[in-house]
């Protein structure tokens, strides 16, 4: 399931990213920390921390270098 996800943001930064103004205000980029989460933590983890990035990504936020947290535990 992970392995599509990726493709699916991987889908998403070579056909739509390129035609939209660049926003992200975190380093990595939104999309890359997302394929990030998918390749570290478990499907259900992934998504959550996919999301709370995505939601701090907003033009109040003054962004930052936000890296993925380490996975202490394992594949979860």
């Amino acid at each position: 399931m992970n392995q599509f996800v990726i493709q699916l943001i991987q889908l998403y930064k070579t056909l739509l990213s390129p035609l939209l103004p660049p926003a992200c205000r975190f380093t990595p980029t939104c999309s890359e920390y997302a394929a990030q989460a998918f390749q570290e933590y478990g499907f259900f983890r992934a998504t959550q921390l996919s999301i709370w990035r995505i939601l701090r990504c907003n033009p109040l936020s003054q962004g930052f270098d936000d890296p993925l947290p380490p996975n202490t535990k394992g594949r979860n």
